[in-house]
């Protein structure tokens, strides 16, 4: 099915070959990253690469801090198109006049600086940006993880708001020129098979050695010819999970007329590798041997084939069983109850978001219930179109009364189900969902506190085969049903009539309307000389979430309130993170008002002049993970440890370059360890690094520590900055990117 090669390869008529007809060098240059990512950049130097992109996109949850940022810092207004869609807290049930305060804020910055406001349920961020924003050969940089146009000719990239930022300061995403991974596909799916199925697939393959961890993936081969355009996106959309950089596919005469449908065809134009491109590994697909696949709790990776799962579902669920009972003692989870009848039983089913709510993958739901019914038992199944424009097609072409009349129910757009802001299942449920993720908390549920359900990842045909037998976990190959292809006719008038387009209009005299919970960001220091931070979390699971550094949903009604959203950071992982936190900021509070707490000055002692070191050592908390960062590009992951005093991550590796620019961003030091040094340090401990203002300047990767234990011992400990660019070292040394920006504007 797939077959990973940790090797180079040439494309050479249109086959991975072991020979080429150029050099490794020149070969690398054939490539369409090459050609798209040159032709942005910026730096002169096609290994550094400077950036700038065509175009942004960004959600409620996200753009009030970024415009928050970019003002403070200067911005006049918005330089490129810059999206601002609300589908994460459209929900205004959840935070009151908090949520819908936000969406204000978003019309009036939109007038002001001249931006494109998208209203609440109107489309989820990333389907507009695919049917108005994406051009083949363009760059869009999105404030979601799941910023993802490849399949449209597109390079996205998902990061943090201060990445955005930059760009709103007419400043440039800076980055090493990525290893760039072939992905060759051959064959066609089997009926029943979804764009999910094959998502998850790959996911499964790559993401736990790493394999495409902020490389490019570039599409290639005959097996591209016989996907629709939705099964490409639907792909595309979940290469994030990967934890892959960006994305780009050959386009053709499907793409083509995806640009037509939507009324942009200048906007297309053909994209292929020449002939004896190079790429740094290679990935082959064979597309008509995936199977219906099934990602259990609490990762996509986590996946089997819906055949293998049935037929090991006891030992399956009890594997997930005991995992959830480790991370959450709290909770008393009993999946394996859902093995009766001689099955295993779903609670509820949901087609939602930028992955599961596409025409295709909701008219072929409706294929296999049409006549039939999700029944009338626990089993419900929820439909999210993922825009207007979908929903409105979906209604003239009868698919949406064939789905009411089963049973289920169709909802507006809204991203809600992804991350656990909609639909929220009973304690001990198991819905299954054609959505992103299927992380911790992503349904909605809080195991901490007891409260548990779970979320398994599967495509909407097999979803549907499942409410077709109400609720018994079924493969759509399983099933006997003819899907009937229909042609999409996109309705932009429905846009027009209700969407703000202000790019190239903005008007200064436009007051930006700020609701209470929306407040600047508090004042940050500047990095000192020395550096002395308190471990205020240790966490030693394989790989750590943002959603745990900072949980989703009803939290992010608070995102507008830094301070107030910094009270939830590790809540879900960690609950005395915070207090540890704000002790440790109450003390340094106390140094910078020209005391001498004795804490300090005693923890200074153990490494020196304690009473001299306390005048130059900045003292903060710090959070120890093995590996943090997986997942959403949402920068509160980072600003919200250092809105509590955070000046520094500790870890092997960082998941994403997402997470690790966010911390940089915000002024958090990314320490690394070699693999082979042992942390066996708990909170309570503390790290002093002496000199590390200076060795930021000089640029040094090793950095020299003193692990002060809680004890009283001292070790030594050996800590890492590597690959800094000069922008990120004065960003460090500033103390975050507002302050970076703020002291070259005065």
């Amino acid at each position: 099915m797939i077959t990973l090669h940790d090797n180079g390869v040439f494309l050479t008529g249109g086959v991975p070959c072991a020979a080429g007809p150029v050099s490794p060098e020149e070969g690398r240059k054939r490539t369409m990253a090459w050609s798209i990512l040159q032709a942005h950049n910026t730096s002169g130097d096609p290994e550094q690469l400077q950036i700038r992109f065509d175009a942004m996109v960004s959600h409620d949850i996200t753009y009030v801090g970024i415009i928050q940022q970019a003002r403070a810092s200067g911005m006049k207004e918005f330089p490129i198109p810059y999206a601002l869609t609300n589908c994460h807290n459209s929900l205004c049930a959840v935070g009151g006049t908090i949520n819908e305060d936000d969406h204000v804020f978003g019309l009036s910055a939109a007038k002001k600086y001249g931006g494109i406001y998208v209203p609440a349920n109107q489309s989820v961020i990333h389907s507009y940006a695919r049917e108005q924003m994406a051009k083949c050969g363009a760059m869009i940089l999105g404030s979601d993880s799941h910023t993802r146009y490849g399949a449209l000719g597109t390079m996205a990239v998902g990061e943090g708001g201060p990445e955005l930022a930059k760009q709103l300061l007419k400043n440039t995403w800076d980055i090493n020129y990525p290893k760039v991974v072939l992905v060759y596909l051959t064959g066609a799916p089997q009926r029943g098979v979804g764009p999910h199925d094959v998502a998850i697939a790959l996911v499964k393959a790559t993401f736990a050695s790493g394999f495409v961890n902020n490389c490019v993936l570039e599409f290639c081969g005959p097996g591209i010819a016989d996907l629709p355009i939705d099964f490409r996106n639907g792909i595309d959309v979940m290469t994030t999970e990967t934890t892959c950089l960006s994305s780009i596919w050959e386009t053709d005469g499907v793409t083509e007329g995806f640009y037509q449908a939507h009324q942009r065809p200048e906007d297309y134009k053909e994209l292929h590798p020449a002939d004896g491109a190079w790429y740094d590994k290679y990935i082959e697909i064979d597309l008509s041997k995936v199977e219906p696949m099934i990602a259990l709790p609490f990762h996509p990776s986590n996946a089997w084939t819906i055949r293998e799962f049935l037929d090991n579902a006891e030992e399956i669920l009890a594997g997930v069983e005991a995992d959830a009972q480790k991370r959450y003692p709290k909770a008393h989870v009993k999946l394996t109850d859902k093995i009766h009848d001689g099955g295993v039983w779903a609670d509820q089913g949901v087609i939602a978001g930028c992955a599961g709510g596409l025409f295709d993958n909701i008219t072929e739901a409706a294929d296999i219930l049409r006549g039939g019914s999700t029944g009338n038992g626990a089993f419900t199944l929820d439909v999210y179109p993922t825009s207007v424009p979908v929903s409105l097609e979906l209604t003239r072409i009868g698919a949406t009364a064939d789905l009411l009349a089963t049973g289920a129910v169709i909802k507006p757009s809204f991203c809600g189900p992804c991350f656990g802001a909609g639909d929220v299942p009973a304690n001990n449920g198991l819905s299954l969902r054609h959505t992103t993720r299927n992380f911790p908390n992503r349904e909605g549920s809080k195991p901490a506190e007891g409260q548990f359900a779970g979320v398994c990842l599967m495509d909407a045909r097999s979803i549907a085969a499942t409410a077709a037998n109400g609720g018994r976990i079924t493969a759509a190959t399983d099933i006997d049903y003819i899907p009937v292809h229909r042609d999409y006719h996109f309705d932009k008038g429905v846009y027009d009539r209700r969407l703000y387009y202000g790019f190239g209009k903005a008007d200064p005299s436009v007051e930006l309307v700020m609701g209470p919970n929306i407040t600047d960001w508090p004042q940050m220091a500047p990095l000192a000389e020395n550096l002395l931070v308190e471990l205020a979390a240790v966490l030693r699971d394989p790989v750590t979430t943002t959603d745990e550094l900072i949980p989703s949903g009803e939290t992010s009604s608070y995102r507008s309130n830094p301070l107030r959203l910094a009270e939830f950071t590790l809540s879900r992982r960690e609950p005395a993170y915070v207090g540890r936190a704000k002790a440790v900021a109450a003390t340094e509070a106390e140094r910078l008002a020209g005391n001498a707490p004795e804490k300090l000055t005693s923890l200074l002692d153990k490494v020196g002049d304690g009473a001299a070191l306390v005048k130059t050592t900045q003292f903060g908390s710090c959070v120890f993970a093995n590996k943090p960062g997986d997942g959403s590009a949402r920068e509160q992951a980072a600003s919200c440890q250092k809105v509590l005093g955070g000046f520094a991550n500790i870890c092997y590796e960082f998941a994403t370059k997402r997470y690790r620019s966010n911390c940089i961003n915000w002024g958090i030091l990314p320490f690394t360890l070699d693999a082979d040094t042992a942390f066996p340090y708990e909170a309570g401990d503390c790290v002093f690094v002496p000199g590390i203002r200076r060795a930021i300047e000089a640029g040094a990767e090793d950095i020299p520590a003193k692990v002060i234990r809680a004890d009283g011992t001292v070790e030594d400990l050996m800590l890492h900055v590597r690959g800094l660019t000069d922008d990120e070292k004065e960003i460090i040394l500033d103390g975050c990117l507002m302050n970076y920006y703020a002291k070259r504007t005065k």
